[in-house]
């Protein structure tokens, strides 16, 4: 105990280096913390979008292509997949429900995603978790619109507002849709999910946007200067926009057609009543004759995403490593540096009687404090980082950072750095040891 008194105060006596080396230490451990939160995080957020869906079915593409445009809305599908076959692999034994998806559109940057009822039925995500609603309900009918909750917070939109909806993907849009606006009847209970960025409508609405000669596609992008939905139909929702709501209460309407007469998907869901179905189901897509379609299961997809994303993991954890290392190296230059001129201190303290083995104790201590004071201040500015930027997180990656305990794997971290700190810190001590020999009660030059 006296030793570890002793070791403070001999810190304290040499503020400006010991600091210096406390803020670096501090740093490293910080950033390794961070990589490792949010590398952990993002893989839980991926997987968390997705729960409950034994298939994801699409045109023929690559497998981490179709989950990405399908379900996190990254890139686009190559082409679309007929109705005609949606009709009959849905009537497949074994299926127990399907989510038609229709992507292509946009607002103001954010995805529109046309669907059905069985939408908010089946859909799941986190551990198969319901979409719930903070506001409204679902969409009834073609002039209804459901929202994500980031769409609601960012747009600062509310129920009963009116939207127009945009053909074209991101921010660059090729047609607003100014004759078919849509009400907002739902807002949905945040995610951590693409759902949050997106903006939900029946496929009967994608239909009457682009008319019944247009094909709804991600890729093709056609500019539509006609109407090409009769005029009757165009009079009841017209109608409809003007006395089917108010600015700020949502009158619930009857349930309609929120179906249609598609010609394509861009893909769909399916969950099956047992997984012997699945598999044979799957064999079935994927040998389909009358058209080249995909059929993935998602968590072996994430899986694939993840291996292929392995290398960047490593070489993210290997420069924290180095950035760790460099700190600690730090360390040991101020101690060693620091060593010549505290021969003096060693000496004073052989004559009130420290032996070598206490100066090599001594000099051990303070490395471990140094280290020890480092990482906690680490720790600090690592919860401090979570905290200002798991907003930005939420919100332009879809990653929710938790401000949760550290976890085992990253205990074992700091368990590693505190090690390599004493090893370290034993440099310095071995020669202290040997000066404190040396020198005995005096020093000798």
């Amino acid at each position: 105990m006296k030793l570890i008194t002793l070791a403070f105060k001999s810190i304290s006596n040499r503020k400006a280096s010991v600091l210096l080396t406390l803020f670096t230490i501090a740093i490293s451990v910080m950033l390794l913390l961070s990589i490792e939160r949010v590398r952990q995080e993002a893989k839980q957020s991926f997987s968390n979008t997705i729960s409950g869906t034994d298939l994801i079915v699409g045109a023929r593409t690559g497998d981490i292509q179709l989950l990405l445009s399908s379900v996190f809305r990254i890139g686009h599908a190559t082409n679309g997949l007929s109705w005609q076959s949606y009709q009959y692999i849905k009537q497949q034994k074994g299926v127990a429900w399907t989510i038609p998806i229709s992507l292509g559109d946009s607002h103001k940057g954010f995805a529109v995603l046309g669907s059905d009822e069985n939408y908010f039925q089946h859909f799941r995500y986190g551990k198969k978790q319901s979409l719930t609603f903070t506001h409204g309900r679902a969409y009834h009918n073609a002039q209804e619109v459901v929202i994500g909750s980031e769409v609601a917070k960012q747009l600062h939109y509310h129920l009963g507002q009116q939207v127009v909806i945009a053909h074209g993907m991101g921010n660059t849009s090729f047609h607003n849709h100014d004759d078919n606006p849509l009400t907002i009847v739902g807002i949905l209970a945040p995610t951590g999910t693409p759902v949050d960025k997106t903006l939900h409508v029946p496929l009967k609405a994608i239909e009457l946007m682009h008319g019944p000669t247009h094909r709804v596609n991600t890729t093709t992008i056609v500019r539509n200067n006609d109407s090409s939905h009769d005029e009757h139909e165009h009079h009841e929702h017209h109608e409809h926009h003007e006395h089917g709501h108010h600015d700020h209460n949502v009158r619930e309407s009857e349930p309609g057609d929120l179906i249609g007469e598609p010609t394509q998907l861009t893909a769909f869901l399916m969950g099956f009543d047992s997984p012997l179905y699945t598999l044979q189901v799957r064999r079935n897509i994927n040998t389909y004759k009358p058209e080249a379609l995909s059929a993935i299961m998602p968590g072996v997809t994430l899986r694939e995403l993840w291996g292929m994303l392995d290398i960047v993991e490593k070489i993210l954890m290997l420069f924290s490593a180095v950035v760790v290392l460099i700190s600690l190296l730090g360390m040991l230059t101020t101690l060693l540096s620091s060593l010549s001129q505290r021969r003096r201190e060693l000496a004073i303290l052989r004559s009130v009687g420290a032996r070598p083995k206490h100066i090599f104790t001594l000099m051990c201590s303070e490395a471990i404090l140094i280290t020890a004071l480092g990482s906690l201040i680490g720790i600090a500015m690592f919860y401090l980082l979570i905290l200002v930027s798991k907003g930005m997180l939420q919100a332009q990656f879809g990653i929710a950072i938790s401000l949760s305990l550290l976890s085992g794997y990253e205990l074992i971290l700091l368990s590693v750095i505190m090690v390599s700190g004493t090893v370290i810190g034993a440099i310095p001590a071995i020669r202290a040891y040997f000066y404190s020999l040396n020198d005995g009660m005096s020093i000798k030059v």
